[in-house]
């Protein structure tokens, strides 16, 4: 047992609901999306966003095919109520979006809200007052039916301001029982009702009920029972926009919004990634591209989410985690060895079908249709593998390394990181594979070759440095590698042959170069050679003579370190 003083909490009430339809459902239709990050999001910051600020991510916000937009908190702040003005007097709201602006249910403050929204073409008032039981004991001091006069009044005043605005202004009301999963659920109708009682809603000028989840306290499937209650439970419903606001304070926001849908939700507030008080509101972004994910079309412009997160770090002035679901700088990435090697296949296998729809192993959706790119995918540290490295080399310098060399050089990359205990970077792994087996560090050098055919076999003629010293000598086979093996095995006084071969073009065109891979047995031990050059002739020569250095250089240090 641990020593959580739990007695200090209560189980939150389940929903008598039996009958739940909501398990059975699936999401087909993206909802309507309203960003709260101008008000709710800017609330939540240390430093709020000024004027600029503000216009950036309003301007971002209709880039991105938000038609509500809450703009602010007017009677809150004069900066408030100065934006939501410019946004109307200039001109700045686009003819199919409707600005929002909040209030409490106070008469001065709906007063300053309704002057701040005058002359908007169209606009959502939002009204809110709290009525769980704990804000009602321990807050307003007030019963049930003290609750229920507060907002019925607000109700009231707000009516009466959009009568005299109208027709110039349409005001459509958005009421929301603040602290709705702390309230009880006959009351938080009751009080709906009466509001609707004022309003009197229909189908053509529907009111917006949000339920709020204001602080998340229960696990999302017992929320989904609430909005489903709600859904089948009010009066007017074909007059309603069913709308949830959820909040992420046991992190499972995504989830609430989620099947909230599946409830009966239409509508979503929140914020574009998640930024909102304590642990925030819904991340809109992920919820749409999780939808993307299953084939529905989000009805959101989602395709550079580095914009999004640029725009969203420059005016939140707060950071996007690397792990950020779909905006994370490390959310397209993969360290795992084996993970990589998955990726790497599948990209491949993609390739090579030709498929339309999307299947790769540990990618939920194709890191380009929203602005990223495949360079990014594999990066390498002490926990990769050779399926990494192999990316790397492949999708950066183009070489599709043999099976031998991919386990070969990747314990090389491995021991590195392990011994600085740092990532590699791309940069420094084609540093080394050069480095390791493209050098041609002055201990055997081709200087010179020619080839001809001599009956029915091939000569090699060729000429290489060892050690500062030129070596010139001939060798005949049924090709030119095994000709050329056949006189430097002879030259050298060394017992050589070549047990694996393999080669490709390096890019293509006219300047493009060849390849070679070579495994050669020395002795009783083997060593990976590499070779690139114009010709693919002596390219492999290259590599034989890679792979003879390399035998060299193994015997050199076995050497000093049998005479330490």
């Amino acid at each position: 047992m641990s020593s959580l003083p739990i007695h200090k909490y209560k189980p939150y009430e389940t929903v008598d609901l039996p009958d739940r339809r909501w398990p059975s459902r699936t999401i087909d239709r993206a909802p309507r999306w309203c960003s709260v990050d101008l008000r709710d999001g800017n609330q939540a910051l240390v430093e709020p966003m000024g004027l600029l600020r503000k216009r950036r991510m309003f301007d971002l916000l209709v880039r991105l095919g938000f038609k509500e937009i809450e703009v602010g908190f007017p009677s809150a702040s004069q900066p408030d109520f100065d934006f939501v003005r410019s946004l109307i007097d200039e001109g700045r709201i686009p003819s199919d979006v409707t600005i929002q602006v909040i209030t409490q249910a106070r008469d001065a403050l709906i007063d300053r809200t309704m002057e701040a929204v005058a002359g908007a073409p169209h606009a959502i008032v939002h009204l809110y007052n709290s009525v769980s039981t704990l804000q009602r004991r321990v807050v307003f001091g007030l019963d049930k039916p003290g609750i229920v006069q507060i907002a019925v009044r607000a109700a009231v005043r707000i009516r009466e301001h959009a009568t005299r605005l109208a027709p110039a202004t349409r005001v459509q009301l958005e009421y929301s029982p603040e602290s709705f999963t702390g309230t009880e659920l006959d009351f938080a109708r009751e009080i709906c009702e009466a509001v609707m009682d004022v309003w009197e809603p229909t189908p053509e000028n529907k009111f917006i009920l949000n339920l709020p989840s204001t602080v998340e306290m229960s696990t999302p499937n017992v929320f989904a029972d609430r909005v489903e209650w709600f859904d089948r439970t009010i009066s007017r419903r074909d007059s309603i926009v069913l709308s949830v606001h959820p909040h992420n304070d046991r992190g499972t926001g995504t989830a609430t919004a989620e099947l909230s849908l599946l409830a009966g939700a239409e509508r979503l507030e929140g914020c574009l990634l998640g930024n909102g008080e304590r642990t925030g509101n819904l991340d809109i972004v992920n919820v749409a591209l999780n939808m993307f994910s299953h084939g529905v079309d989000p009805q959101l412009e989602l395709g550079d989410i580095n914009e999004i997160v640029e725009t969203v770090e420059y005016c939140n002035r707060l950071p996007v985690s690397p792990r950020h679901p779909y905006a994370g700088e490390l959310v397209f990435t993969s360290f795992s060895g084996s993970h990589q090697d998955a990726i790497k296949k599948g990209f491949a296998a993609r390739a090579e079908r030709g498929d339309v729809v999307w299947e790769v192993p540990y990618l939920p959706i194709d890191p380009m249709d929203i602005g990223r790119s495949y360079e990014a995918v594999v990066r390498i540290n002490s926990q990769s593998g050779k399926g990494g490295v192999a990316y790397v080399m492949f999708s950066d310098f183009g070489y599709d390394l043999p099976r031998a060399l991919q386990v070969e050089f990747a314990a090389t990359v491995q021991a590195y990181s392990e011994a600085h205990e740092i990532e590699v970077s791309p940069a420094e792994i084609g540093a080394f594979f050069e480095r390791e087996y493209l050098a041609r560090d002055g201990s055997l050098v081709l200087r010179d070759h020619h080839v001809r055919a001599e009956g029915d076999r091939i000569g090699v003629r060729a000429t290489v440095v060892r050690d500062g010293v030129e070596r010139t000598f001939a060798g005949t086979g049924v090709g030119p590698i095994e000709a050329f093996v056949t006189g430097l095995a002879r030259e050298l006084g060394a017992n050589v042959r070549v047990d694996d071969y393999h080669e490709h073009a390096l890019g293509a065109g006219a300047d493009a170069q060849a390849v070679a891979y070579v495994t050669v047995r020395v002795d009783d031990a083997t060593f990976i050679g590499v070779g690139r050059d114009a010709d693919i002739v002596a390219a492999s020569f290259h590599a034989i003579l890679s792979a003879m250095q390399r035998a060299f250089r193994a015997q050199e240090n076995a050497r000093v370190a049998i005479a330490v």
